[in-house]
């Protein structure tokens, strides 16, 4: 160091005390932002105090994420902290929700044992805009309820909708991946379209039968208690119940619709879709929807 400037530090005795590399300084004072106050007779970088106290501030910004750029322009004071720190906190969020995408597809991808090609699939789901989610929406639900001339699925239809948020959770883009997948199923689809149709009333005649299993959920209920207390699905317990839930209405159209829901995986579908929307869905009724299929067929056959 100069014996003229013996307050001034070499970049060595800099590094030593702010317990930085040298090398870290030497790029922080080549891009700017902490430049020599002046050059020693054999043309060394000079600092003084204020450079230690700039060199806490930058190392504070790099540590937040800031980008030297960005640090750059908040010492020379064309921008301020506050600013860049509301730009980085809006890049963050973006990022957290990018790594939230990624944390569920291979969360997804472990559970399965997925292939390779299912994986890159999985992910291309997962990361479809607004738009291309309520396309795939859209395609299914013109395939599977358009045309069925009934107003109150017309008027549930117009308002359906399946959003995965702005900011979902790993179980959300979970749900909304096997979601994609299995409405992009054809097969699924005609299953489901079949299921509908048999649930859909014709023209100036009342609803089908089997409709009510699923559209109210109290019929679930009153089969889960029935199991819970251990009634067997073919004793005269079980004819009981069924005269309770359906009286006098044609067992056969029940049996059918019942029958025609639980092979398209009506059930399956009404859970992802909750899981989708982050609602609590109620228990899956899969169990009680059998029970009742083999008490119908176990009364048709007395």
């Amino acid at each position: 160091m100069d014996d003229e400037r013996p307050h001034l530090l070499t970049i060595g005795r800099l590094a030593h005390r702010t317990g930085l590399p040298v090398r870290t300084l030497r790029f922080w004072s080549d891009e700017g932002a902490v430049p020599p106050v002046a050059r020693s007779a054999g043309r060394y970088r000079l600092y003084d105090a204020e450079s230690v106290a700039r060199v806490e501030l930058v190392r504070t910004l790099r540590e937040l994420g800031l980008g030297l750029d960005d640090v750059c322009r908040v010492l020379s004071g064309s921008t301020t902290v506050a600013e860049v720190a509301d730009a980085h906190v809006a890049a963050l969020d973006a990022q957290i929700r990018s790594l939230k995408v990624s944390r569920a597809v291979l969360s997804t991808v472990a559970k399965r044992g997925s292939t390779v090609e299912e994986t890159a699939l999985m992910n291309r789901l997962a990361r479809l805009s607004a738009a291309e989610r309520k396309q795939i929406i859209d395609e299914f639900k013109e395939e599977v309820f358009g045309g069925l001339d009934d107003p109150r699925l017309r008027d549930r239809m117009r308002t359906f909708s399946i959003e995965l948020p702005d900011d979902p959770t790993p179980e959300q883009v979970d749900a909304w991946i096997e979601l994609a997948e299995l409405v992009r199923d054809p097969d699924f689809r005609a299953r489901l379209r079949t299921w509908m149709e048999l649930n859909t009333p014709v023209p100036g005649q009342s609803r089908p039968p089997g409709a009510s299993i699923w559209w109210a959920r109290q019929i679930v209920q009153t089969v889960a208690e029935v199991r819970k207390g251990g009634v067997a699905p073919e004793g005269p317990a079980a004819a009981e119940v069924l005269s309770e839930l359906f009286g006098d209405a044609d067992r056969a159209a029940v049996l059918r619709s019942l029958e025609a829901g639980i092979e398209a995986g009506a059930e399956h579908y009404r859970r992802l879709v909750a899981r989708v929307r982050g609602q609590d869905s109620s228990p899956d009724a899969t169990e009680e929807l059998e029970w009742l299929a083999r008490a119908l067929r176990a009364a048709d056959q007395t």
